[in-house]
């Protein structure tokens, strides 16, 4: 790939890359953009900026560990340091940090590891090793300059999401975003690593590995670990789905061998732990937090959760029925017939239990439903086209979701697929999951379409995913989150969980160079 210019704009982050160097999750240096040439200290400590200019760079090339314009030159040196050579000046800096001018450069790092010496680094020298990165990867026949530019901000955003091994993560690692998450996320590693398989498959298989290495002695793999602990709950179970996706473009029957008992055993745990009133269908852990009801589903504050306090989704029972299914695939592959026959087993239960209590013929689409009250929900959300990917729905059924996608009275927005339909009007928000658009659940879908037959309306779907994505990063520079399904109004402006906080945590706005919303246009771009 030849090096392209970037666009400069608010929310990008740099951080030392696991791929360049040593890093620190717990210290290192991470630093966001602002819609001029500024940079924002975030991390450890938040605080203080780096003065480049007052206006917004006019020409740029800005990656994940280096940047260039016409006002001055960038590196990370390591994990807690950044030279810059040119016109650069700090402000406000808080005491956790140091900073040294001299001779035209500046060096502005964290107190705790400052070496002054580092202001004599040569500069030129790694900022051309970290632009060689790019000069092998791929560029998937894009001609246009604007496609060329967004990939080459997927390849560095997704660069800069890699730690390197720790003492308990003997393997890379990859985090949803280096500010504010921070940590390990399962499902995000996924469809990171969906995306790296592309172009990096030592890396992809790493970031898996890394995820099923952290799983607990009963079979719990949390939905967030890092080197100073985890969570208590899981997220969607997608890991097979990633190994097999990883598999099918290299064969590893090593890696699937060690993945497979692993596989198993998360898969159990979900069953023993999930099945609250043992009918034989899973129900996400439900949270007493109204702006974050589940965290576990994932989609942390969709209405679906609104009411109910444990529901048989639609989302979890498609997610399992699928894994169940690669998992008997992996375990007759590896010559496990008994095994196999067991997954598979589980897979035709689960899909069967979905078509009795699930489907709504009415709606067109597969409904939550309460095990309370044993009704569904009324609810129609996206995830209710997810029985899709692990064959759930008749031919019959899936003719009639498919008509419910290009319905412009349910789900047929301008920019699809919405969260709720529009049909589901006191439900709607601008704010995550009560309306937005986000590009994982599109992945999907897209996927279940092409296993039902409907190449051409998967194809369009993840061609029109793109469009959005290479819309917004023509003008911001970056891939965000989650976007609005009506068009109505920039990704920046949308809610997270109640409100738009501009900055601050960064918790309560929708996140910038976010990391599977890269790592999917890697792959859209790939899969054209």
């Amino acid at each position: 790939m030849e090096m392209t210019g970037s666009i400069w704009g608010k929310g990008q982050l740099m951080a030392m890359s696991g791929l360049e160097g040593q890093t620190d999750y717990a210290e290192g240096l991470v630093l966001r953009t602002r819609e001029n040439g500024v940079l924002d200290l975030k991390f450890p400590v938040a605080g203080g900026r780096i003065m480049l200019s007052q206006d917004k760079p006019e020409t740029c090339l800005l990656l994940s560990d280096a940047f260039k314009t016409e006002h001055a030159k960038g590196v990370l040196v390591d994990a807690y340091h950044i030279l810059i050579e040119g016109n650069a000046t700090v402000d406000n800096l808080p005491d956790a940090y140091a900073s040294l001018a001299e001779d035209g450069r500046l060096l502005v790092g964290l107190r705790k590891h400052f070496n002054p010496m580092l202001i004599h680094a040569d500069i030129d020298s790694l900022f051309a090793k970290y632009v060689s990165y790019y000069k092998g990867l791929p560029t998937y026949g894009t001609a246009a300059p604007l496609e060329q530019m967004a990939l080459q901000k997927a390849y560095s955003q997704l660069k800069g999401q890699i730690y390197s091994p720790y003492d308990g993560f003997p393997h890379f690692w990859s985090t949803p975003d280096r500010w504010p998450h921070r940590k390990m996320w399962l499902w995000d590693s996924v469809f990171h690593a969906i995306g790296i398989r592309h172009y990096d498959m030592k890396l992809a298989k790493d970031i898996l590995r890394a995820v099923l290495e952290y799983q607990h002695d009963d079979g719990l793999i949390p939905h967030m670990m890092a080197p100073d602990g985890c969570s208590k709950i899981t997220q969607p179970p997608v890991l097979a789905l990633g190994l097999k996706m990883v598999l099918e473009k290299e064969a590893d029957d090593d890696l699937m061998a060690y993945a497979l008992p692993k596989l198993a055993a998360h898969l159990q745990w979900i069953m023993k732990n999930r099945d609250t009133d043992g009918n034989g269908l899973v129900e996400w852990n439900i949270e007493g937090d109204p702006m974050c009801r589940s965290g576990e589903s994932g989609m942390d504050n969709s209405p679906r959760f609104d009411d109910a306090t444990q529901l048989d989704a639609t989302d979890f029972n498609s997610y399992l029925s699928m894994e169940c299914e690669i998992v008997a695939e992996f375990a007759e592959h590896l010559g496990n017939k008994a095994m196999a026959a067991e997954w598979k087993a589980h897979h035709e239960r689960l899909n069967r239990l979905m078509r009795e209590t699930m489907w709504c013929e009415k709606e067109r689409i597969f409904m939550d439903v309460d095990v309370t009250t044993g009704k569904q929900t009324g609810i129609s959300a996206s995830s209710g086209f997810l029985p899709l990917i692990c064959g759930a729905a008749t031919a019959e059924q899936a003719a009639l979701m498919v008509q419910n996608l290009l319905d412009p009275e349910t789900f047929a927005t301008p920019w699809r697929v919405p969260s709720i339909s529009k049909k589901c009007t006191a439900q709607y928000q601008k704010d995550m999951w009560r309306g937005p658009v986000w590009l994982n659940i599109n992945w999907l879908i897209a996927y279940g379409l092409k296993r039902y037959g409907y190449a051409a309306e998967s194809a369009d779907l993840r061609a029109q995913t793109r469009r959005m994505e290479l819309k917004y990063y023509e003008k911001y520079g970056t891939f965000f989150e989650f976007f609005d399904d009506r068009d109505e109004c920039d990704p920046p402006l949308l809610l997270r969980k109640g409100c738009n906080e501009q900055e601050g945590s960064g918790y309560h706005q929708v996140f910038f160079d976010y990391g599977w919303s890269a790592s999917l246009f890697v792959d859209f771009t790939a899969e054209a």
